[in-house]
């Protein structure tokens, strides 16, 4: 059994390291406060060796302690980048609107929509996921949507922008994701007989997704739904322009 006095001296032991403990982070902290710099070159080096949350408390102290200060820009565009790898992407979106409302002639606003559409873009990733395994016609893939503006904003306003190709890439994406997803409704709705929803949500694909590999397969949806309501008309309609565009397919062969 530890001695009174055995027990005494871990105890001061462990106090000691502590206070010290506290007093050197108390230290490092003051440093930091007082030196906007040194405050800065930290952030840049947990940025650097992906220490995201330590990027985040640095530099959410220097956005508040000097939010005109010489590194406020580039603090801000760090934020962006750091609350996206840290998987908050609320708070990146929220630094990038202030970023473009109070900044609107900067030399790095397309960096800034391009984060915008990093950011929408994984904020739907879950729901996407789950669109395969779980009926979720109630929910609107509406982060999606604005992640395509974000970035057909960036390219509209930016063609020469070194993001402008990765952006044109992701857009291509999102507009086969969100053709597959309006698909996948109507579907659910086809299971359901309800033919004319149905009808509706791939009349969508066709309008807005010109180009989708989901076009096909919703005119093919379209035909099958005006079939079983009995409009001829429209059934001609569809089964014409499917020829057209794909003359191969089985229903015009």
């Amino acid at each position: 059994m530890m001695t009174t006095k055995g027990r005494c001296l871990t105890l001061l032991l462990a106090l000691g390291v502590t206070l010290g403990g506290c007093a050197s982070n108390k230290k490092e902290e003051q440093e930091i406060q007082s030196t906007p710099q040194k405050s800065f070159e930290m952030a840049q080096t947990a940025l650097a060796t992906g220490n995201f949350n330590r990027a985040v408390e640095l530099l959410e102290g220097l956005d508040s302690r000097y939010p005109f200060g010489p590194y406020s820009h580039q603090v801000q565009l760090d934020m962006m980048y750091a609350y996206y790898k840290q998987g908050d992407y609320a708070s990146a979106i929220a630094v990038i609107d202030r970023f473009t409302k109070l900044n609107p002639q900067h030399a790095d606003l397309d960096y800034a929509y391009y984060m915008r559409g990093l950011n929408h873009m994984a904020m739907d990733n879950n729901f996407f996921q789950e669109l395969l395994w779980v009926d979720r016609t109630d929910k609107d893939p509406s982060s999606s949507k604005q992640a395509f503006e974000d970035f057909a904003t960036l390219v509209k306003r930016f063609p020469a922008s070194k993001y402008a190709s990765d952006a044109s890439k992701r857009m291509l994406y999102l507009k086969n994701r969100l053709a597959n997803y309006e698909l996948a409704v109507a579907r659910y709705y086809v299971k359901r007989q309800a033919w004319i929803a149905a009808a509706n949500r791939a009349q969508t694909v066709v309008d807005d997704y010109k180009g989708t590999e989901a076009q096909e397969k919703a005119l093919e949806l379209l035909v099958d739904c005006y079939n079983e309501l009995g409009i001829h008309e429209l059934k001609a309609n569809a089964l014409a322009v499917l020829k057209e565009n794909y003359p191969n397919n089985r229903l015009v062969r």
